[in-house]
């Protein structure tokens, strides 16, 4: 696999936005898009990327932040810096660029039918959204959050977003997680079940919102992930 590289593409706005892109070696499956949780391209994220291209994905990453010349909030930024980060992402600057996104991928000869969407947290919350608006093959949401409160003022939120799903989607939690609440997931799995494209939730028990540092869970979510991308990006 080629080592994960940034590049960068002039937008309509005038904005650059930055790309963390990842090349498999031999075949290519399909392509993903991985959007990053709301303290921006952490590692997590980069490992994601990483991962993702190891199993035979075209794997790409904007970087939502990049308008305010940001990547990756600094660890002893409060919660309260971080929600004010997210405030400034609006419904069009996110579609720009999950649009270049997968303008990138087709670029590189993926169809939209063998294109995927992931994203941990905040970026799992968009993910959806965008596969409500965009016709895509798969999407895969981790601990997405918020699930009830709309993205920004032109974004709806994931609950009201979902029963326009336009493709197969995954989602997982963690039980004891506050943001979301067990409650919150029950209601998007009802709503999502009114877009009648196929999906599955699965909640982790005795873990909460960063259910990623359990080794055992995380390795059980990462392989429900790979299965549902093979099962649907063909």
């Amino acid at each position: 696999m080629t080592d994960p590289r940034i590049e960068t593409v002039p937008l309509d706005d005038g904005s650059e936005l930055r790309l963390t892109v990842a090349e498999p070696d031999g075949p290519v499956r399909g392509g993903i898009v991985v959007l990053h949780e709301s303290r921006g391209m952490t590692d997590v994220t980069r490992w994601l990327v990483h991962s993702l291209a190891m199993e035979g994905w075209l794997v790409v990453a904007p970087h939502l932040y990049h308008r305010d010349n940001t990547d990756e909030l600094d660890a002893d930024d409060t919660d309260e810096q971080v929600r004010d980060q997210v405030s400034r992402l609006t419904g069009a600057s996110v579609m720009a660029d999950t649009d270049t996104a997968f303008g990138w991928l087709a670029e590189h000869d993926i169809g939209a039918d063998r294109m995927g969407i992931i994203g941990f947290d905040l970026g799992g919350s968009v993910a959806l959204v965008v596969a409500t608006r965009r016709t895509l093959g798969a999407v895969v949401t981790v601990a997405g959050s918020p699930i009830s409160e709309p993205l920004s003022a032109d974004l709806p939120s994931p609950l009201q977003a979902a029963p326009e799903l336009t493709c197969p989607w995954l989602g997982l939690f963690g039980e004891r997680s506050q943001d979301p609440s067990a409650a919150e997931v029950q209601k998007l799995r009802a709503a999502v079940l009114g877009s009648e494209k196929a999906s599955y939730v699965k909640m982790y028990p005795e873990v909460d919102h960063r259910f990623d540092t359990d080794p055992e869970v995380a390795e059980d979510a990462w392989e429900r992930t790979l299965n549902w991308f093979d099962s649907h990006l063909r």
